[in-house]
């Protein structure tokens, strides 16, 4: 039995269409409860992961949306600097971001730092 016919076959009566109902399904695999996929133990915990991760997803797409902003805004600044003849980069700027960024988050901020500064400048 394919999982097309198998996924017909469950649809078609009450009891195998309740017990499928949210599971995803694809050709040689078997159904995956809500649980599966969130390494839940219950229904109700694979609930709330799956609600957080939603969050999570959409807080992802802003922060990204925010990089995507200051990189072209760190473009802006550079272009500036560039034109009046001054250098790429400057240092003393980046050091004020570093101890902002580790200021709030500790040590990985300095790292999440680094990488936004090698986002918007490149590499030095």
């Amino acid at each position: 039995m394919t999982a097309t016919t198998t996924a017909t076959t469950a649809a078609a009566t009450p009891t195998a269409a309740a017990a499928t109902a949210g599971a995803v399904t694809t050709a040689g695999t078997a159904a995956v409860s809500p649980a599966d996929r969130t390494g839940a133990r219950t229904d109700e915990a694979a609930s709330v992961i799956s609600g957080a991760r939603e969050r999570i997803d959409a807080l992802d797409d802003r922060i990204i949306g925010l990089v995507q902003e200051r990189m072209a805004v760190s473009a802006v600044v550079q272009e500036a600097r560039i034109g009046s003849g001054g250098r790429r980069v400057n240092l003393a700027r980046e050091m004020e971001i570093l101890g902002r960024y580790r200021d709030a988050l500790g040590k990985p901020g300095t790292t999440l730092a680094m990488t936004l500064l090698e986002l918007c400048r490149g590499k030095i």
